[in-house]
């Protein structure tokens, strides 16, 4: 996601939605130029390939000899179920997942990619139960919790989806992907100065990803601060596309105002 942002007050209802699109938005195209894209949890840095490309197909043929020769293999399931859904495959992916998921009920690596693509797919009563279910109250993976409190937040429950992000923090503390989930939490509530506050503490970790300076461009934008969100989207894409993202930002701040 890339960010602009807002010149002058803008009301929180407004807000709020127009983040939502903008974040919808830039995750679907924004991105064509992004220098590095790395998952939500602890995967590899890859770099961005657009959905449909030659790059993003042959990502998928690698993965899916992979995944022919051995389907119950736990990385050939994720390695082609991510490329799956890089090239935007997204109802082949849940469904190699979902038989991953029956297969290795107790996996929870499985379990939050499963439990993310079918949120992002807007199943979310599924994804918490395959969230939950894939749980050890005795011993929480960080990583399930901060991937339900992104459910949650999608669904609009801000105060639950945080209450997550704090126990998994008590888990893993200031890991820059909970801090730009609990950040993006912000965000989409309206909290402009603490989505910002959030996301830069994030971004200043060594283990920080594009996304996240990316998101923190996006909070800088909605505040009006362009000159700065631009310089950190140029950190991150293509000056063209930097440009471009703030262009587009300051369209959709004004439609809104108007």
């Amino acid at each position: 996601m890339v960010h602009p942002a807002c010149c002058g007050t803008v009301s929180r209802p407004r807000l709020v939605p127009l983040a939502a699109a903008v974040a919808a938005a830039l995750l679907v195209s924004g991105c064509a130029s992004s220098k590095k894209v790395i998952g939500t949890h602890s995967s590899p840095t890859q770099s961005y390939v657009a959905p449909g490309s030659a790059d993003a197909r042959r990502e998928v043929a690698s993965w899916s000899k992979s995944y022919e020769r051995n389907p119950s293999d736990r990385t050939a399931v994720l390695g082609y179920a991510n490329a799956l859904r890089r090239n935007g495959q997204i109802e082949q992916a849940m469904a190699v997942l979902r038989s991953a998921i029956i297969a290795n009920g107790n996996d929870r690596e499985i379990a939050s990619a499963y439990g993310k693509i079918l949120a992002m797919n807007g199943n979310f009563a599924e994804a918490l139960n395959v969230l939950q279910a894939a749980q050890t109250p005795q011993n929480p993976d960080w990583r399930l919790l901060s991937a339900e409190g992104a459910v949650h937040d999608q669904m609009g429950n801000h105060a639950r989806a945080r209450s997550l992000y704090n126990q998994a923090s008590k888990i893993a503390p200031d890991e820059p992907s909970l801090l730009n989930n609990l950040g993006l939490s912000h965000l989409l509530s309206g909290e402009l100065p603490e989505a910002e506050y959030t996301l830069r503490k994030a971004s200043q970790s060594p283990r920080a990803d594009s996304r996240i300076r990316q998101n923190l461009a996006l909070a800088l934008g909605l505040q009006g601060k362009f000159a700065e969100a631009e310089q950190v989207a140029r950190s991150e894409l293509d000056p063209a596309q930097a440009e471009a993202n703030i262009a587009y930002l300051k369209t959709m701040i004004a439609q809104s105002r108007s």
